[in-house]
């Protein structure tokens, strides 16, 4: 019965770090955007970035792939994809290059 419910509760924690990941993006891009248009301004990302203690910090041209000068919920997502598969090697370099392990 334990070897059963080992992967049942493996898949359960894996899940739950998921949802937290993904709840803590979506409570950042709320941060973000003060005046609830569902898009962040420069502006609003500029005045507030500093609330989400990331280290680094985004660029806001990096983010904003149209050039609109906003970032819509779309292109969030997609930073936040693009955050979860940069490996951690990579996070810790103090190189201009990833190491390989």
């Amino acid at each position: 019965m334990k070897k059963n419910l080992l992967p049942l509760a493996a898949a359960f924690i894996a899940a739950s770090a998921t949802y937290a990941m993904a709840g803590d993006w979506a409570s950042s891009f709320k941060t973000l955007d003060t005046d609830g248009s569902g898009t962040v301004s420069r502006t609003e990302f500029d005045a507030n970035l500093s609330k989400l203690k990331l280290d680094p910090a985004p660029q806001f041209s990096a983010i904003d792939a149209d050039d609109n000068n906003s970032i819509d919920d779309g292109e969030w997502a997609k930073a936040e994809k693009m955050t979860k598969n940069y490996s951690v090697s990579c996070k810790a370099s103090n190189e201009s290059w990833c190491p390989k392990k």
